[in-house]
């Protein structure tokens, strides 16, 4: 059995908040096979909850902007407002998508307003920033969030000067991860192999499309499964079959790697 399936079997396909925290628990001890990366070339790294942790407190300011945005936009009140931002995710893949498709929203407002935020929130991490520049390649960061943002937060992060580039969504024109168009456009722009690239992402389903491009994937989860966090996984179920590993401490992953 994979340890995607172990995922799937467990924690995803339950349901159940208990056994979830259980299995996640478990799924911890899985560490990676330095042999497996031997190969590795290129490292692809998303940012939101992934480079920088859920805790930092920066998405769910996005998060509470983007409800913002759509009450100003719609005149609507804030509940309503955010339970259509959450379908518009649901539906499209990123609630900027939703608004552009239903209602012809300007992207580049979008993208200013709800990153017009507070990253003294993220706690650069040196460990990090050591751990990702000891990779041997080149590394990028795979964002649906725009550059600015991207360059903001890596670099109170402290590891933006490790990055080859950043693939924002601007440059996978503003389609979002998992849309098969914006990995194939990443993967083109830098001329990266698939079997030769690992990519790192907080949401099981977009790494659906990595692995079948021969990616080695793995997924990034908080040290402790949150009461919101459980929403990510039931809109996860069906995905786990394509993650290689799991983790919830980037830094400890990366440095065994290279151990």
């Amino acid at each position: 059995m994979t340890f995607g399936n172990r995922i799937s079997c467990c924690s995803l396909i339950e349901g159940l908040e208990p056994r979830r925290e259980t299995c996640h628990k478990e799924a911890m001890t899985n560490r990676p096979d330095p042999a497996r990366f031997a190969h590795v070339t290129d490292w692809v790294f998303d940012l939101d909850n992934t480079l920088y942790p859920r805790h930092s407190n920066l998405f769910s300011q996005i998060d509470l902007k983007m409800t913002a945005y759509v009450s100003k936009l719609l005149h609507m009140p804030s509940d309503e407002a955010r339970k259509l931002q959450k379908e518009l995710y649901r539906e499209y893949g990123t609630t900027l998508r939703g608004l552009m498709e239903r209602y012809s929203v300007d992207p580049d407002d979008f993208l200013e307003q709800v990153h017009d935020i507070d990253y003294s929130w993220i706690k650069p991490d040196p460990l990090l920033g050591e751990a990702i520049r000891s990779l041997p390649g080149r590394k990028f960061i795979f964002t649906n969030g725009n550059r600015g943002h991207a360059e903001r937060a890596a670099r109170q992060l402290g590891v933006l000067e490790h990055f080859e580039d950043i693939f924002d969504i601007v440059a996978a024109g503003l389609r979002p991860k998992p849309a098969k168009e914006s990995y194939d456009l990443f993967l083109a722009l830098y001329t990266v192999m698939g079997p030769n690239s690992v990519m790192f992402e907080d949401l099981a389903r977009n790494l659906t499309v990595p692995k079948e491009r021969g990616m080695t994937t793995v997924l990034i989860v908080p040290s402790n499964l949150e009461p919101t966090y459980s929403e990510i996984w039931e809109q996860d179920l069906g995905h786990a079959d394509h993650v290689d590993y799991v983790t919830d401490d980037l830094t400890g992953f990366l440095t065994a790697i290279r151990s």
